[in-house]
């Protein structure tokens, strides 16, 4: 079901949803933090607000799992007793998501570079099968340096997979560095519109206008796959977390989380 974007308060839904995945890096004691941070509004905009129950969604950077798992918490896929295992022996929500367990999670993901290819399948079975099922696939940067992303690129230009919208989580870092510095920004548009996608770049964390460029592009049956290109902040509403490298790794200390909760609340959820 889509959902409009008055009906909901965005902003508090966004602070919400953070403090969520805080409590659970939290609990867990467990890093990937910023990535999860970085692309949880792409989320929002698509997974929760935008995506009906036919289409599929699919978090290629699976180290941002968390993220995921408080959206289809929120979305009622996940219960809130089942959240809290977490990280923890014998869940069905790890590191990186698992499949078979929720409806939600339909595919493996966090050996980065797959997530594009399975999309690609899916959107040719689904112009084969003649429904108007639409898939999501969030990448980060980093991913697109990726030979098998490339490859699957050029599969869904082939097959004119118009109903795959991509979106890239462009936070400029990646494991070991800036994306520029490690192997090049693979994720600028002017590759990626070169090589013949529909592509729009925006704010990353503009939810109502990501929400309003996916019901554009999902009405360009153009015979383009598409892709967003969103300009990210890596720990998004943390002030010491945003745009730092570490946060892909370091877990936090009682009083950083502390720290983080309180910037959060006024962030987001201080009716300022």
């Amino acid at each position: 079901m889509i959902l409009p974007a008055t009906s909901i308060d965005i902003k508090t839904l966004s602070g919400q949803l953070r403090l969520k995945v805080l409590e659970l890096y939290h609990m867990a004691h467990a890093g990937h933090i910023g990535c999860s941070l970085s692309c949880l509004d792409l989320m929002i905009a698509t997974l929760v607000l935008q995506k009906r129950e036919e289409d599929t969604f699919i978090l290629s950077k699976g180290h941002a799992a968390a993220a995921l798992y408080v959206c289809l918490n929120h979305l009622g896929e996940i219960p809130d007793e089942q959240l809290q295992t977490f990280y923890k022996n014998g869940t069905t929500l790890p590191a990186h998501p698992a499949p078979n367990k929720h409806r939600g999670i339909p595919f493996a993901t966090g050996s980065l570079g797959h997530g594009l290819p399975i999309a690609s399948g899916i959107a040719h079975a689904n112009k084969l099968q003649g429904n108007d099922q639409v898939v999501y696939v969030l990448l980060s940067d980093g991913e697109t340096n990726e030979g098998t992303t490339w490859e699957a690129a050029h599969y869904a230009l082939q097959n004119g997979l118009d109903n795959l919208i991509m979106m890239i989580d462009r936070n400029g870092l990646q494991g070991f560095g800036k994306t520029k510095d490690v192997l090049g920004d693979t994720a600028e548009p002017e590759k990626w519109r070169a090589i013949g996608f529909e592509v729009v770049e925006t704010d990353g964390h503009d939810i109502e206008k990501l929400q309003s460029i996916v019901e554009s592009l999902q009405r360009q049956a153009n015979g383009k796959p598409k892709v967003i290109i969103a300009h990210t902040v890596k720990g998004k509403g943390v002030s010491y977390m945003e745009d730092r490298m570490e946060w892909h790794y370091l877990p936090m200390t009682p009083e950083l989380y502390e720290q983080a909760r309180a910037e959060v609340q006024e962030r987001y959820l201080s009716g300022r």
